[in-house]
């Protein structure tokens, strides 16, 4: 006389079951996130204090002299290419990527995500960067090579490319390949400070300013998302896997 086997848990409902109890639980925001971000807003603001005290000659401006003599040229061949590229994928050309992860977000009613989106966008650009260009309003190095609008510090540029790190990390990279994503990211950034101040748009410091108001404000709207963030994760996980229980039933 055989007996039946014991029911098994199949492992979409085992993930289902986790998440459902993984969502009684309160997400908690990391320490270290909020720690990176004061720190990297604090040094862009102590910053925009000493360059405003002497706004033609702050204290760094022997380092800011050297750096630019550096960047003397020529100004052709495949620098002057990919200075020229990330010139435009840090203006117009450039807001077409959040503009249609925003989009993609919306469709698949990701709401959390497309506000935290914004959120990163609307106050990393406008309340960050712009209200320490209006507080400072630096000159620029003379005869910049490509147009550019007034107040050198910070760089515009560089803060949409670590602001840009810093969103697609948090809503597109797999927690697992973050510490890649981060090194590869600041690579980019590196890159874009280097091509505001090749193209004589920038001072060497207002990129390193920019970068730092950029992946700061980042940062901070990451950690007080993160427990929102968190739950809308699960909930779609967890639609996923009641969809794919739907559509695979059991095996009796």
């Amino acid at each position: 006389m055989s007996s039946n086997p014991a029911p098994t848990l199949r492992p979409s409902r085992a993930r289902s079951t986790r998440s459902a109890r993984s969502a009684g639980r309160p997400a908690k925001r990391g320490t270290g996130v909020l720690a990176l971000a004061l720190a990297l807003l604090g040094a862009a603001g102590v910053s925009a204090l000493v360059v405003r005290s002497d706004i033609t000659d702050p204290p760094f401006q022997g380092l800011d002299d050297r750096w630019l003599s550096w960047m003397g040229g020529p100004h052709d061949g495949i620098y002057a290419a990919v200075a020229s590229a990330l010139n435009w994928f840090g203006g117009p050309v450039g807001a077409l990527v959040p503009l249609s992860l925003l989009i993609l977000l919306l469709v698949r009613r990701r709401l959390v995500s497309a506000g935290f989106l914004l959120a990163v966008y609307l106050g990393g650009n406008l309340l960050v960067v712009q209200s320490l260009k209006h507080l400072v309003d630096r000159p620029r190095p003379a005869n910049p090579l490509v147009r550019v609008d007034h107040g050198s510090f910070p760089s515009g540029h560089a803060a949409t490319a670590a602001l840009l790190v810093v969103v697609v990390g948090v809503l597109l990279v797999p927690a697992a390949r973050r510490r890649a994503w981060w090194l590869g990211g600041a690579v980019f950034t590196l890159a874009m400070m280097w091509s505001r101040t090749w193209l004589h748009a920038h001072w060497l410091t207002d990129t390193a300013a920019g970068a730092a108001a950029g992946a700061g404000a980042g940062l901070l709207a990451w950690w007080l998302f993160q427990p929102a963030l968190a739950r809308e994760r699960t909930r779609a996980e967890d639609r996923w896997e009641a969809a794919v229980g739907t559509a695979v039933p059991d095996a009796g």
